[in-house]
């Protein structure tokens, strides 16, 4: 299974939401690049980053911020946040973004979906974030009627990389990763998914290498990395270990 540390941007600095709250933040570092340093320096193979900013606006926000980062490590990111049609997804690409999350845009414009894993095979993600079962979008700002699971089997042909499912009651909270949710979503499909939100522990972290024979091959972990609950080099040694 693989660590995915997260790096979210609000205002060109790294902050944590709870329950993806704008008005629940904490900032961490007014330098995301040397966190992004810093995560790879402990072993990090992949960084997952967000555009908060922009995933409210609906277009890119954070752009000098996420070219500090590039610029500043050499293993893959990925970016979520903001990228509401090909043009923003082909500009961050060629910047040197290695894969595209689209949230909202799953939702609204399948279509781009389609049209995006036809131009660039292996590195579009599909972002479900859901509350109670049900699809938030727009920065986590609107809920929609349609769950996951049904979200989720609209792409199933089309060989995303990945769906990225956070449960957003649990995101920031560090109350533990929703096992069941996610397990009943990776048996439902064939794609991989990575798990988010709520991670807080290396017995969390067992807990999801628990259902990885169902198809979660990775977590993303955000704020217990950042208050010192969860050490990354442990996290990415247990996973080897295993």
């Amino acid at each position: 299974m693989l660590i995915i540390p997260a790096i979210d941007l609000k205002d060109g600095k790294c902050v944590r939401l709870s329950q993806g709250r704008m008005d629940r933040v904490t900032q961490y570092s007014t330098n995301p690049a040397e966190i992004a340093r810093k995560w790879e320096g402990m072993g990090a193979e992949l960084i997952h980053l967000v555009d908060l900013d922009g995933a409210s606006a609906g277009r890119p926000v954070n752009t000098k911020a996420i070219r500090e980062i590039i610029d500043s490590v050499k293993i893959p990111l990925q970016l979520g946040g903001g990228i509401r049609d090909q043009k923003t997804a082909e500009s961050y690409l060629s910047l040197g973004i290695d894969r595209i999350v689209l949230g909202t845009a799953a939702y609204e414009q399948p279509e781009l979906i389609a049209e995006a894993c036809r131009s660039y095979p292996g590195k579009i993600l599909v972002s479900i974030d859901a509350r109670e079962g049900k699809v938030a979008i727009k920065g986590w700002e609107e809920l929609t009627a349609e769950g996951a699971i049904e979200l989720a089997r609209r792409f199933e042909d089309l060989k995303i990389a990945a769906i990225i499912y956070t449960d957003i009651k649990r995101d920031g909270m560090m109350s533990g990763p929703n096992i069941e949710e996610t397990q009943r979503l990776a048996q439902s499909l064939k794609t991989p998914i990575i798990a988010a939100g709520g991670v807080s522990s290396l017995e969390d972290i067992r807990d999801l290498m628990e259902i990885g024979q169902y198809g979660v091959e990775g977590v993303i972990i955000g704020k217990a990395l950042y208050c010192g609950e969860l050490d990354l080099r442990e996290a990415i040694e247990l996973t080897r270990q295993r």
